[in-house]
This record gives C-alpha cells, sequence and structure tokens, in this order.
C-alpha cells in the first residue's frame, strides 16, 4: 500500500511522491497501479509499459460495488459501503480524469510500450496469450 496508512487516512501527497521517487531508485522493476492523477505523469515518465483500463462507466460502478464488504489486499480494511466521493469519481472519471491520461500517453508513447484496454475480456485475453 503506497497511500493509505492502517487507519484508513491517507499519507500526503508529498509523501506519495517521496514514496515514489524511492521506488524509481531502489528497484529496477515494479508495478503501481491506480489513478493518483497528481503522481500519473511522474509514473508514466520513469516506466517502460502503460496499461490504461479504459472500462465503460456501469463496468467500473459493478467492479466498485462487488468489492464492497470483501477483505482486499490494497486496503487496510473493508468497506462497509460505496464511497459516495468515491461513486461520483466513477460517474466523472471519463469527462473529467481520462482526457487527461490520453493526452500524457501521447505525450510518452514513442518510448513507451501502451497498452489500452476498453473490456475485462481484452484483459484476459492478454493475460492469458502473455
Amino acid at each position: 500500500m503506497l497511500y493509505h496508512n492502517q487507519d484508513g487516512t491517507h499519507i500526503t501527497k508529498e509523501e506519495l511522491e517521496e514514496k515514489l521517487k524511492k521506488i524509481f531508485k531502489e528497484n529496477d522493476e515494479w508495478i503501481i497501479d491506480g489513478n493518483y492523477q497528481r503522481t500519473l505523469e511522474m509514473r508514466m515518465r520513469e516506466c517502460d509499459t502503460i496499461f490504461l483500463l479504459d472500462y465503460p462507466i456501469e463496468v467500473c460502478l459493478a467492479g466498485a460495488e462487488s468489492r464492497v464488504g470483501k477483505k482486499r489486499d490494497d486496503l487496510p480494511w473493508v468497506e462497509e459501503k460505496l464511497d459516495d466521493e468515491f461513486k461520483k469519481g466513477i460517474l466523472n472519471f471519463s469527462k473529467e480524469k481520462l482526457p487527461q491520461i490520453y493526452d500524457l500517453i501521447e505525450k510518452y508513447k514513442d518510448n513507451k510500450k501502451v497498452i489500452i484496454f476498453k473490456s475485462r475480456e481484452e484483459a484476459e485475453s492478454y493475460i492469458c496469450e502473455n
């Protein structure tokens, strides 16, 4: 976990950036998943491969709802309900965040491997083939 504390709070944005810099410096290989829009360009600049899961809103909402009440490796707590702010973020993501992500991909695409999945089936197929 990079961004969450055990009590469900978050580290500061500055602390997250420092953690990322340490990961980049100390590791030849790494995988960092998550939107964390503030650090997205930093991560794209440092990576060799970019995977984007550009799924329909309905798929993203269903995925988030299916995780409610389940223990997860990426969170130190079990979500009791789908957080209203998180749900709002999912609903607005394709309008507010996705264009910025595609702009960054365009900026870095010439020296990165870029793989964009439009469905869970595409991702599963890729995983099975590689």
